[in-house]
């Protein structure tokens, strides 16, 4: 959780694996996955996503792990999956969760 002026302003949480019931198959080795990422739009800006995926990055490697996965929208303009691109991730996958297009990244930690 980040917090601007003792408000919460984001959240991420973290797991050893994607949601069971999303059509994402886990990965054939140990990982973290970024289950949700989320900043509130009054603090745009302020770097508070890139801080808690910096953050996840550090827990995975604390944890001796080595893969990081995420998942998120890839409709639109694929600007979502841009900003997951930018903070190191590469596209690994792409499913169907009824009619919404998702995205899995991954990204190497050591």
């Amino acid at each position: 959780m980040a917090e601007v002026d003792g408000t919460p302003a984001a959240a991420l949480v973290l797991d050893s694996g994607p949601d069971p019931r999303a059509p994402i198959a886990p990965a054939d080795e140990p990982e973290r996955y970024i289950r949700l990422l989320v900043t509130d739009r009054r603090f745009a800006g302020r770097n508070l996503g890139s801080a808690l995926l910096a953050h996840a990055v550090q827990e995975t490697r604390r944890a001796g792990v080595r893969l990081l996965r995420v998942d998120c929208w890839a409709g639109g303009g694929g600007e979502l999956v841009a900003y997951y691109e930018r903070h190191g991730f590469t596209p690994a996958e792409t499913f169907l969760a009824g009619s919404w297009p998702g995205r899995v990244l991954t990204q190497r930690v050591g």
